[in-house]
């Protein structure tokens, strides 16, 4: 063979390789479209980005978006990029059919802001664009040194930050060492449990609580005291009856979850005598501590603790988005070595990026001007449901205040609270279940009632919301006139 016959060979074998690869990558994109991995309107990288990414030239990446674009998949839009086309192309009405996935269960929280649900803030409130910016900042501004690892106790900056913050709004004096990051109110359970118990260790725990903490101690293999709640909130001799060797407290002193009272001074002086005289440590859960109605809310627990048994939890899904998941400990000296060492196993703190915009949104003033505006906001929502329910005017219905919080108590007469809460979901509602916060058995005063959350629940939408809440209590049978028929019969 000539040496041109050969140079002819070698092109006509690199153009056939070259349409093999346009074909699969052509064939690639369009079943990703027809089976909504590529969903309709979504960006596709630029000809180059694909290119590098799929390995291929980018000549080869143009000849696959030009077909696609003809055959209607994908539109070009100039400088602003490739998408795919809304709608979809008829063609892919014949497509052939991607093989039916299993049915997803996922909560109900994750699929919609639904009214009264319970732990939601106002997220349609919160300064997206300013957190975005913070956020952007620091991803372009990271080095070599951040993409390699991090503190495992949290970035220095948002520690400070945490530390100036808690001094000024709850009275929580600490180092910023004292000071560690985790994933959330829960990964602070998590890292809690791992560092500091042991399974089988007793542990005090509010009688009604929240449920899905009380699930997490005792995944983690604590057993709990179910310690009854009161006016003045956790009954402390109570406690120290059920289980005087505990080596644990959990308890809500500034807003009670679900109750919403407040630990009273004499109960929270009492406590920490408790704990200082059983070696016990207090995991203090400031729940909703941040939105007390409070004229002169108190301060926090911590503030009082001189013999360092008090471990502060904190989280900022509440105050900014559950999706930061973002939380906190302020632990004494005496445990901060512990948790350090399991924390640099497990690194529970989030992304670099987002610890330090969130140092940024607390150090430049952000979070307390959110925490303000929140405020005004929720006095207006819970206002606004306060007065849809005293509307309504139903038998069936108490609405009991708490000092602060963001939901509201209805205790039930007549139904169950968790066929109501059913019957409600089936109508739209997501209302929490009073009786699931009850560890003790249903006959041991257990009370039937709803948690209504406001936060997430606009005051122009209040009064249709109760009307609903009203005709699913209406259709859930009472369980005296079930009893009635059956005596009858």
């Amino acid at each position: 063979m000539t040496r041109r016959g050969a140079r002819v060979s070698a092109a006509r074998r690199r153009q056939r390789s070259a349409g093999t690869l346009q074909a699969q990558l052509y064939d690639r994109i369009r079943q990703a479209v027809l089976s909504g991995a590529l969903a309709s309107g979504a960006r596709l990288p630029s000809a180059r980005a694909m290119a590098l990414e799929a390995g291929v030239s980018r000549g080869t990446v143009d000849a696959a978006y030009a077909r696609l674009s003809v055959e209607g998949f994908l539109v070009a839009r100039g400088a602003a990029g490739t998408f795919v086309t809304t709608p979809l192309p008829i063609a892919a009405a014949f497509a052939p059919a991607a093989p039916p996935e299993p049915p997803r269960r996922e909560p109900r929280a994750r699929a919609a802001l639904l009214p009264f649900q319970v732990g939601v803030p106002a997220v349609d409130a919160f300064p997206v664009a300013t957190w975005s910016r913070l956020l952007g900042r620091h991803a372009r501004r990271a080095r070599a040194g951040d993409l390699a690892g991090s503190d495992p106790c949290g970035d220095r900056a948002l520690r400070e930050a945490i530390a100036a913050h808690l001094a000024v709004s709850r009275g929580v004096v600490a180092r910023a060492e004292q000071v560690m990051i985790t994933g959330g109110y829960h990964g602070a359970l998590g890292l809690l449990a791992r560092a500091l118990a042991r399974p089988g260790d007793r542990a005090w725990f509010e009688e009604p609580g929240y449920h899905r903490a009380r699930a997490a101690l005792e995944l983690a293999g604590l057993r709990l005291a179910a310690v009854p709640v009161d006016a003045e909130g956790l009954d402390v001799a109570r406690g120290a009856a059920l289980a005087p060797r505990a080596r644990f407290v959990f308890v809500t002193p500034s807003h009670q979850m679900p109750l919403g009272m407040a630990l009273s001074l004499p109960r929270r002086l009492a406590l920490l005598a408790w704990a200082r005289g059983a070696d016990a440590w207090i995991i203090e859960d400031d729940y909703d501590g941040e939105f007390q109605r409070a004229s002169a809310p108190l301060p926090a627990l911590k503030s009082l603790d001189d013999q360092g048994r008090v471990i502060y939890a904190g989280t900022f899904s509440k105050s900014m988005f559950p999706a930061l998941r973002l939380g906190f400990l302020v632990v004494p000296d005496g445990a901060r070595d512990a948790l350090a060492r399991v924390a640099s196993l497990l690194h529970p703190a989030p992304l670099l990026a987002v610890q330090r915009a969130a140092a940024d949104f607390l150090g430049e003033g952000h979070f307390a001007r959110h925490v303000r505006r929140m405020r005004a906001l929720y006095s207006e929502r819970h206002g606004a449901l306060s007065r849809a329910l005293e509307e309504l005017s139903s038998p069936q219905l108490q609405v009991e205040e708490g000092t602060g919080g963001l939901h509201l108590i209805a205790r039930l007469t007549g139904a169950r609270d968790g066929e109501v809460v059913e019957r409600a979901s089936q109508l739209g509602l997501a209302p929490g279940a009073l009786s699931s916060c009850y560890q003790s058995d249903p006959n041991e005063g257990r009370l039937d009632g709803l948690l209504l959350g406001f936060a997430a629940l606009p005051a122009s939408r209040a009064r249709e919301a109760v009307r609903r809440l009203a005709r699913a209590i209406e259709q859930v049978p009472r369980p005296e006139l079930n009893a009635g028929r059956r005596r009858g019969a």
